[in-house]
């Protein structure tokens, strides 16, 4: 299999390349207090890998997180989706292969914007693909302009479907590779969260953060509670979990979370109309696994910050809603902006 890529400059400096496969966002290089650039998304320098090993800086769907059991009803029908999650009976980030192991192509490649550049990726998902009902025509808008990453996601079905679309990227602020990301200082907009059985699928009703190791309201270290012996952390090893984000669903992109590495000066902050976002930090990573930068990648070499909606919502109709019906245009919205700490 072959993969174009594209490479997006600002006039910043700041530098983003994205790969057909997977639509995967494979750089994201900005400058520290130092003026010094850095990957800050871990990935591979070899499409291989890439397919080796899931969800580095992809596009995950057609549905981002799990659904239980591997089955939805929607409209009387019965739809049954690949059993992709290791040991656990679910369907995750639409199986397998799911939108982050298919080839996107750019009809128009990298178009110029105002002082930055611009890629579009699209792909049709036939009717029926991983099991999921309706031809789903589906794009990303990637936009990188003045220090702020825009990914811009639309859809269309040609029959009654569901959708949660999302990027699986992992960051760290002090350059891919450099270490864990235990000392970043995270911020969320959130006062709950969704706590999970064994399965990792939400449990009925969300949980308040206060006085829990899942408050992140003022900035914290991401590391300085994971000993805490809160049953939740103990159950999936850290932090695997959809935080219930101020403000629900909108029309327009509102600041959700902030992280900060006090080593290299970089912060992100991210804005987005999705009412979730699934915190994970690449506990499953081992130090066998070699990034871009020629580092191994050991457990929390990563922090994942997936805006999307809940998981497991086609079984949950207290959740907001999932489905996507014809006519109706999917679109979501999420913005990664850096401060420029020079």
């Amino acid at each position: 299999m072959r993969s174009d890529s594209w490479r997006l400059n600002d006039t910043s400096g700041t530098q983003a390349t994205i790969l057909a496969y997977g639509a995967t966002l494979q750089e994201l290089s900005t400058a520290d207090r130092d003026g010094r650039m850095a990957n800050v998304v871990l990935g591979f320098d070899n499409l291989a890998a890439y397919q080796e090993h899931g969800y580095f800086g992809c596009v995950v769907g057609r549905y981002a997180n799990r659904i239980a059991g591997g089955a939805f009803t929607l409209d009387g029908r019965d739809h049954r989706l690949p059993l992709n999650d290791g040991p656990r009976p679910n369907t995750l980030h639409g199986g397998d292969p799911g939108f982050g192991a298919r080839l996107w192509t750019a009809p128009d490649g990298v178009t110029e914007v105002d002082g930055g550049t611009s890629l579009t990726l699209t792909r049709v998902s036939p009717d029926g693909e991983e099991g999921f009902p309706g031809e789903v025509a589906v794009s990303i808008r990637y936009t990188l302009a003045a220090g702020r990453l825009r990914l811009d996601y639309r859809a269309q079905t040609t029959a009654p479907t569901v959708l949660n679309l999302s990027n699986h990227a992992r960051f760290n602020l002090a350059g891919e590779g450099a270490g864990t990301v235990l000392d970043h200082e995270l911020g969320i907009a959130a006062d709950g969260y969704l706590p999970v059985d064994a399965a990792l699928i939400p449990l009925d009703g969300a949980a308040p953060v206060d006085g829990t190791p899942f408050d992140f309201r003022k900035p914290a270290a991401v590391g300085a509670r994971l000993a805490d012996p809160h049953p939740q952390l103990a159950l999936v090893g850290g932090y695997d979990h959809c935080f219930v984000l101020r403000g629900g669903r909108t029309a327009e992109p509102r600041p959700v979370v902030e992280l900060h590495d006090p080593g290299s000066g970089r912060t992100m902050r991210i804005a987005t109309t999705e009412p979730g976002l699934q915190l994970y930090l690449s506990s499953e990573l081992d130090g066998t696994l070699t990034g871009s930068g020629g580092r191994r990648y050991q457990r929390y070499a990563g922090i994942v910050l997936e805006t999307q909606h809940f998981p497991d919502s086609p079984h949950r109709p207290d959740y907001p809603s999932t489905v996507l019906v014809p006519g109706q245009v999917f679109a979501s919205t999420t913005i990664l902006e850096f401060d420029d700490p020079r």
